[in-house]
């Protein structure tokens, strides 16, 4: 009798800790969605910020995600470097605002688009696969313009409003 609920319990403690060890891994291996993910911080020099639609502000780090819809601001003698899921490089320089605004890629049919909108300050854009194979589908917005990039290498600069 003894030997029966000794090898029950045994059983019953292997089986919870099987249970246990399986939604440890399937929640440790779960992957974000891809759609959740517009690019990373690949660099951060000085003060950095990333600030989500729901107005919570984060620190930037190098290999921070970024969302589709993020703005990063810059401090005096501060930049970013940020690469985005189709290979865009984006270079926010000093004392800037600058909004991702939309931003869409399918990386098995390689179809996207992308909206940035620089409010304040400068920004290198590097074209990624979006760029090269849908020029249309890319669009830079400054305080005064909005530019269809058919380049794939430019400078932005926006001044402050007074």
């Amino acid at each position: 009798m003894i030997k029966s609920i000794v090898t029950a319990l045994c059983t019953l403690v292997l089986v919870c800790a099987n249970t246990s060890s399986q939604a440890q891994t399937a929640t440790t291996t779960t992957k974000p969605q891809p759609e959740a993910r517009a690019g990373i911080l690949k660099s951060v020099r000085g003060d950095v910020r990333l600030l989500a639609p729901d107005g919570s502000t984060r620190a930037g780090k190098s290999g921070d995600i970024v969302a589709p819809i993020d703005r990063i601001v810059t401090g005096p003698d501060s930049g970013a470097s940020v690469v985005l899921r189709d290979g865009t490089k984006l270079v926010v320089g000093p004392s800037s605002r600058l909004d991702l605004k939309e931003f869409h890629f399918d990386s098995t049919t390689q179809d996207g688009g992308m909206l940035v909108s620089l409010l304040q300050g400068s920004a290198r854009m590097v074209s990624g696969l979006i760029g090269k194979a849908h020029p249309d589908a890319v669009r830079v917005e400054t305080p005064t313009a909005v530019i269809g990039i058919r380049g794939t290498d430019f400078i932005v600069q926006a001044d402050p409003q007074p």
